[in-house]
C-alpha cells in the first residue's frame, strides 16, 4: 500500500522542484522558446484548472481541492486494482503538489506552454501533466480494457 503513496510523493516533490527552478530561473510572465511548439513560461493560476474559478476565494478552492484529495487518498486505500491504485496515486501526487503551491504562493506556478501556431495551450506544470496522465488511464481502462479470467485490471 505505502509504494502508491509513495509515487505520489514523488509526483508531487518532482512538480514542487520543478516549480521552485522555474520560480528562481525565471522572471515573472518571462518567455523562453525551447521547440518550435513548445515554451517554457512562468505564470502564476490563483483558479483551478485552465484559471476556471479564478474569481473564487484562495481559501475556497484550496479547501476543496483538500476534500477532494482526501477522497482520492480513501479510494487509493480501499482499491483492489494495482492499476487503478497506479492512476490514483498519480493524481493524489499532482493534486497534492498543486495545493501546496497553493497553500505557499497563493496560486500554482504553470510553466510548460504547448502551442501550434497561434494557438496556446492554457499553461501547465507537472502536477497537472500527472493528473491528466491519471484520469486518462483511469478512462482508458474504464472503456477499453476487458476484465480477464473474471479479475479486474
Amino acid at each position: 500500500m505505502y509504494i502508491y503513496f509513495l509515487l505520489a510523493a514523488l509526483v508531487a516533490v518532482f512538480d514542487l522542484l520543478t516549480k521552485l527552478w522555474v520560480q528562481n530561473v525565471f522572471s515573472y510572465g518571462e518567455q523562453v522558446s525551447v521547440l518550435p511548439f513548445f515554451n517554457l513560461v512562468y505564470v502564476r493560476n490563483t483558479g483551478t484548472s485552465f484559471s476556471m474559478f479564478s474569481a473564487a476565494s484562495p481559501a475556497i478552492i484550496t479547501g476543496v481541492a483538500c476534500l477532494i484529495t482526501a477522497g482520492i487518498c480513501y479510494f487509493l486505500i480501499k482499491e483492489k486494482s494495482v492499476f487503478t491504485k497506479v492512476c490514483l496515486a498519480l493524481i493524489l501526487g499532482g493534486a497534492v503538489g498543486n495545493i501546496i503551491d497553493r497553500i505557499c504562493f497563493g496560486a500554482v506556478t504553470d510553466f510548460m506552454d504547448f502551442y501550434i501556431g497561434q494557438w496556446h495551450w492554457p499553461a501547465f506544470n507537472v502536477a497537472d501533466s500527472a493528473i491528466c496522465i491519471g484520469v486518462l488511464l483511469l478512462l482508458y481502462q474504464a472503456f477499453c480494457m476487458k476484465e480477464q479470467k473474471g479479475k479486474k485490471l
